[in-house]
């Protein structure tokens, strides 16, 4: 692999992004030739794709440190390979360490000053250490509104003078030990972290139209280990949450139920797994190897029996998903449209069933992807990779983490290492 570096040892305007899920590890390399802040990948070229299946991870969480670094550096360096760069950092969605979401104010004084730059950073350092209180990590931080003074819904605050500078606030947190376990995973593989954004954010950036966040709206990523939530309204972030079931649970209770190994069951789950009810159904068999025994048996279940089972687990998920809905207090309008995305939302007949259920519109996404980037990537299951190109190419979507123990280490191990298998 040759690698393609400036004068200064730097990729250049190069952004990496790393998506690390319990089913699949996903690495891009794109360059921006976009201006950044524009809502849409147009311009945007992918250089290179690493996918990889994920390891040492469990509900998004790191369970086995070597095991995850594994299936990193290997979608990492897939992805440098075709791109012909090493990479320094990336952009990587965090789905782990209960993530939470809180609306508050700050406050700054400016003493009759008009407000500039400098203001509004102490108002956003102040904010950032409220955010991070109690052991947590700032993943993502917007601000709904300014004040100044007796006057509210301020969008601009600069230029204007005043005593006090206010903002209305909404911040995503997460335990402060999974995310530092996450990032010793990719400083293991000498990467840094150039931001950190959080995995349904992240999802909800590439299934969501704007216009969609801006009149309001969810988005449910329904993922193999996990399903994250994330609402709009008025083109602002108001919630994310993640719930901790997925598609493979599906694959279990197939498993459970013949039974069968879990990747007998996640074919069956792929190939004829349904929630749409068809009278063809109920005499229609499905042929599968059952497990145990001392010889493999080949034994046949109805389609039926594998739609009730998806249908179930599903029916749990949604309640799930509508139990966290119907705890906000927010109005109707802002929870009316429901997107659909992740693995789990290409199940056959899963729309219809999600509207019958929910009592709202929705739709399953479908990915528009930035040119050179393989047409499988409009998938739903790769919403949260593409998702991060959005936010990697939006100045305010990620957070730097404070205090990574390897940033300047970072690229001279990537180097030292491609040296070292190269030759």
């Amino acid at each position: 692999m040759v690698a393609s570096l400036n004068s200064s040892g730097r990729t250049g305007d190069v952004i990496g992004v790393l998506d690390i899920g319990t089913a699949k590890t996903v690495c891009l390399i794109v360059s921006p030739q976009r201006a950044r802040g524009e809502d849409t990948l147009d311009g945007v070229r992918v250089l290179g794709v690493g996918l990889q299946p994920s390891k040492g991870l469990k509900a998004g969480v790191v369970v086995e440190l070597t095991d995850a670094e594994e299936a990193v550096r290997a979608a990492v360096e897939q992805a440098e390979r075709a791109a012909g760069l090493v990479l320094e950092g990336v952009f990587l969605s965090v789905a782990c360490g209960r993530l939470k979401s809180s609306t508050f104010t700050a406050d700054t004084s400016i003493e009759g000053r008009v407000v500039g730059s400098a203001d509004i950073d102490r108002l956003m350092g102040a904010a950032r250490t409220y955010a991070e209180r109690e052991g947590r990590t700032l993943l993502h931080m917007n601000c709904l509104s300014y004040r100044l003074d007796s006057t509210a819904g301020i969008a601009e605050p600069r230029g204007l003078a005043g005593q006090k500078l206010g903002a209305d606030l909404h911040a995503v947190t997460a335990d402060d030990a999974p995310v530092c376990n996450m990032l010793h995973v990719i400083e293991r593989a000498y990467l840094k972290a150039d931001g950190l954004v959080p995995a349904p954010y992240a999802s909800s950036l590439a299934a969501m139209t704007a216009e969609e966040r801006r009149l309001g709206g969810v988005c449910v990523d329904i993922g193999a280990g996990a399903t994250g939530l994330s609402m709009f309204a008025e083109g602002h972030l108001l919630w994310n949450e993640v719930i901790p079931v997925g598609g493979n649970h599906i694959t279990f209770d197939i498993a459970r139920a013949l039974p069968t190994s879990l990747a007998e069951a996640e074919r069956i789950k792929k190939e004829y797994g349904t929630l749409a009810r068809v009278a063809s159904d109920d005499q229609g068999t499905i042929a599968y190897m059952a497990a145990g025994g001392e010889q493999p048996a080949l034994h046949q279940v109805s389609q039926a029996k594998i739609r009730d089972i998806v249908g179930g687990r599903m029916t749990g998920i949604l309640g799930h998903v509508a139990e966290r809905i119907g705890r906000l207090r927010f109005p109707r309008h802002v929870m009316e449209r429901v997107v659909l995305t992740g693995g789990a939302s290409q199940l056959h007949g899963l729309s219809e069933f999600a509207a019958e259920f929910m009592g709202r519109p929705v739709r399953v996404a479908r990915l528009i992807p930035a040119g050179g980037l393989p047409a499988s990537y409009s998938s739903p299951a790769f919403s949260a990779a593409v998702g991060l190109v959005h936010a990697a190419l939006d100045p305010g979507a990620g957070v730097r983490p404070e205090g990574s123990g390897l940033e300047s280490a970072g690229y001279l191990g990537r180097m030292s290492q491609w040296l070292r298998e190269s030759f």
